[in-house]
């Protein structure tokens, strides 16, 4: 299994990415956010998932753990795969989708290419209580403010610490957003 890759952006086209790594390419799916958060030549970390299939392997990409977290509870719901998960995904940040899921937000997630109704309707039902309680009430927005589509440090090192996304997220609610990253984890911790 890849957990991930550092490397540099090479190629970019139709939402992937090949990523060298000293003279070695990983070629990867990314959620459109993340394809157009980087850069050619530039040096990049991303957190991989690695699906293996009867006649294929491919590679899918994340610039935050949340975001892998978030798209293996997506493949995990019956119907959707990998392809629909990246598509989920590729409709806004990872926290605005993980937020669309806890509001029952069914609008938003059909809007995903290849996902209809009856399947956005099963993520919710499946995914609800797994992804811990909204950030913010009523319709999902399209785009997070530009200050808001920065991956949250605290709560991949939170779930980097094993912490379930559900409690993690949970925990660090109840923490001021402007202190410095390790504060935010001490005080998550603190509070669980």
């Amino acid at each position: 299994m890849i957990a991930h890759i550092n490397g540099v952006v090479a190629e970019k086209f139709a939402n992937s990415l090949i990523i060298d790594v000293n003279g070695v390419g990983y070629e990867m799916t990314v959620p459109t956010p993340d394809f157009e958060n980087v850069n050619l030549g530039e040096e990049k970390k991303f957190f991989t998932y690695h699906a293996v299939r009867e006649n294929a392997e491919e590679l899918y990409g994340f610039s935050s753990l949340a975001a892998k977290k978030i798209f293996e509870l997506l493949i995990s719901v019956q119907g959707i795969g990998p392809k629909a998960g990246i598509a989920i995904l590729s409709l806004a940040e990872a926290e605005e989708v993980r937020n669309a899921i806890a509001n029952a937000d069914a609008a938003f997630i059909s809007k995903a290419s290849g996902v209809g109704k009856k399947s956005a309707e099963r993520v919710i039902v499946d995914l609800k209580d797994k992804v811990g309680i909204p950030s913010h009430y009523g319709a999902t927005e399209a785009k997070f403010a530009a200050a808001e589509t920065e991956p949250d440090e605290a709560l991949d090192a939170l779930i980097a610490l094993g912490f379930p996304l559900k409690e993690a997220s949970q925990a660090l609610l109840k923490v001021d957003k402007s202190l410095p990253v390790e504060e935010r984890i001490k005080l998550a911790l603190q509070n669980r």
